[in-house]
């Protein structure tokens, strides 16, 4: 895995400090074309991982890279899935059948539709898994995605029922269907660690926020503290800037300095701050 992973809150107006701030964004980005301007810039300063979610635009996104294969043959998806927003205005617009017949996936359409259709009779929640992750996949074929993440919205909700065995499902079909690494985005990385250690998922991967300011890491710092040191899994910060509350070379600085961090995710709007963020981690992290 990179050590720099590039996200996508910046192009869909997500900005957790200033709604203003959200509003220019969304306004700017508003064309495809403008989002793909960003992760070619992104690509030439090296960065060439890109963890996003599966927002209709993104699947242009993958379009593009995967029509321009030859130009940008390193450039690599981490999905995370599900965009909840998509499924709620699919139902709005089209009915519940037709949001279903919406995002059935292209290949194995009778299958898919089999295994839809007797997991809501039956209740089986493993079935209702795995449908909709093969659902949200499609955007992507024939596009590298070793690592498929699991939304936080979705893992915090899972969290917080106890419904564990989920966690353990995606994870099982990720690695068998996509030979990828499963992936658990989440608010609560301390307890969030502790489950996945009690369900036997070996050295996951869990991205969470992680700053200086403890913003939105919830359990607090002693708790994130603990878990880097003592947890058997590979964490990923996010959040590292606390949405422009610290400098960007303190807040670089001090999560470099953190145990147990695979990888930092960000998002950026100009070249500029890429290259900047690069600059400071490679001064930063030493490995």
């Amino acid at each position: 895995m990179d050590r720099l992973l590039f996200g996508d809150n910046q192009f869909f107006g997500v900005n957790h400090m200033s709604e203003e701030k959200a509003r220019q964004q969304q306004m700017r980005f508003q064309n495809t074309d403008a989002v793909i301007d960003v992760l070619r810039d992104a690509y030439d300063e090296g960065v060439k991982t890109f963890m996003c979610t599966t927002h209709d635009r993104i699947g242009e996104v993958a379009t593009y890279f995967l029509d321009h294969r030859d130009e940008y043959p390193d450039f690599t998806f981490f999905p995370g899935m599900p965009y909840a927003h998509k499924y709620a205005n699919a139902v709005t617009t089209d009915g519940m059948l037709g949001a279903l017949q919406r995002f059935l996936p292209a290949s194995g359409l009778l299958d898919a539709a089999m295994r839809g259709t007797s997991s809501f009779v039956g209740k089986d929640i493993q079935g209702i898994v795995t449908l909709l992750i093969d659902t949200e996949m499609r955007m992507f074929e024939g596009l590298p995605t070793p690592v498929i993440w699991l939304q936080n919205v979705v893992t915090d909700l899972l969290l917080g029922l106890g419904f564990d065995e989920a966690f353990t499902i995606f994870a099982d079909h990720v690695r068998s269907r996509y030979d990828a690494e499963p992936g658990f985005i989440t608010m609560n990385l301390p307890k969030l660690a502790g489950v996945l250690a009690r369900r036997g998922i070996a050295n996951p991967l869990i991205c969470s926020n992680i700053n200086k300011l403890g913003f939105r890491m919830s359990g607090g710092m002693d708790a994130y503290r603990e878990a880097l040191e003592s947890h058997d899994f590979r964490a990923v910060a996010m959040s590292v800037y606390a949405s422009g509350a610290i400098p960007a070379e303190e807040a670089i600085a001090w999560v470099c300095e953190q145990p147990n961090i695979e990888a930092i995710v960000f998002g950026a709007s100009s070249r500029a701050n890429i290259r900047n963020t690069r600059e400071l981690v490679d001064r930063y992290w030493e490995r």
